[in-house]
């Protein structure tokens, strides 16, 4: 087998790779050593950072994401008695999903 570009794992970034490099018109191919099935029914990048979000939605893969994902505009960690807000929507531009 010949490729231009061989992907190592079929993870979040190796699948999202390999699908933008198709829509580049680049030949790939993913190597992953799990199974077909394990890759589709297993929760890979549990927390999405916003920009990673737009990406996906701009290349037309995030449907199921934004069906089925919840939003984060922030997380409250508690320790020493006191609440601190992280605000990921300040941070990083935009809300995280998980």
């Amino acid at each position: 087998m010949r490729t231009q570009v061989a992907i190592i794992g079929a993870g979040p970034a190796g699948l999202t790779l390999s699908h933008l490099l198709h829509r580049a018109g680049v030949e790939s191919v993913v190597l992953e050593a799990r199974s077909r099935d394990y890759v589709e029914q297993r929760l890979r990048a549990g927390v999405l950072e916003n920009h990673t979000a737009e990406l996906l939605r701009d290349t037309g893969v995030g449907e199921r994401m934004d069906r089925e994902g919840m939003v984060h505009r922030g997380v409250n960690l508690r320790f020493d008695g006191r609440t601190h807000r992280i605000d990921l929507e300040g941070l990083s531009g935009g809300a995280a999903i998980t």
